[in-house]
């Protein structure tokens, strides 16, 4: 990405679920000057409120479930070509549960993102808020990381920190990160459709604006 976009950037959301993040990023993208368009939305289940969020705003939708495919390689290949019909400048995924594997990371590494609950790279999988409750640590928060091949593991291009209080509980505490998960995840989705961006090792890289 070495060069202004003229258009706004096409991304393609991955979903699993109810969406909320997906409906902020569609809020975002209703102002012109976020510099992003959503041209699809797709998932690894049907029947979703992600998927209906979608088609409320006329927004294209697509399934690719594992079960429909012989393997899990199969179905990764497949989900890699359903995104590639859309022609993403990024992909980002809110709260798609699935890891993608070789075939997408072929197409689409460094430049698919990703969320996690806590400030990688501790507590990493699926019980972030958990994990650093039952550690007691004082600061946890949510992090924007580009998807590799690893879980939570891959280059960060954000974080928000968020504090533990002492009557927190998971659900609480995930509440929380969950909301400044969520307006890191727009604004940073918004810097990176607008702003060229290099992957320099393990670091994020945005072109000084007046190389723009």
């Amino acid at each position: 990405m070495s060069a202004p976009r003229p258009e706004p950037a096409r991304i393609v959301v991955l979903v699993s679920g109810s969406g909320t993040n997906l409906q902020a990023l569609i809020d975002a993208a209703g102002d012109p000057a976020y510099g992003a368009r959503i041209v699809a939305v797709g998932a690894d289940r049907p029947d979703i409120e992600g998927l209906r969020r979608a088609e409320r705003h006329g927004i294209e939708t697509f399934v690719e479930r594992v079960a429909d495919h012989p393997d899990r390689a199969a179905w990764d290949a497949a989900l890699a070509a359903a995104v590639a019909a859309h022609e993403p400048d990024l992909v980002v995924l809110a709260g798609f549960m699935k890891l993608t594997g070789p075939a997408f990371l072929a197409r689409y590494g460094g430049r698919t993102v990703n969320t996690h609950p806590a400030l990688s790279p501790s507590f990493p999988g699926m019980r972030g808020p958990q994990d650093a409750l039952e550690y007691g640590v004082k600061v946890t928060g949510a992090t924007l990381f580009v998807v590799d091949a690893g879980v939570d593991t891959g280059p960060i291009v954000a974080q928000v920190a968020v504090p533990v209080e002492d009557d927190d509980d998971v659900e609480t505490l995930h509440e929380r990160i969950k909301t400044s998960e969520r307006a890191m995840l727009v604004e940073w989705v918004g810097r990176l459709a607008r702003e060229p961006f290099t992957i320099d090792g393990r670091r994020i890289r945005f072109q000084p604006k007046e190389l723009s």
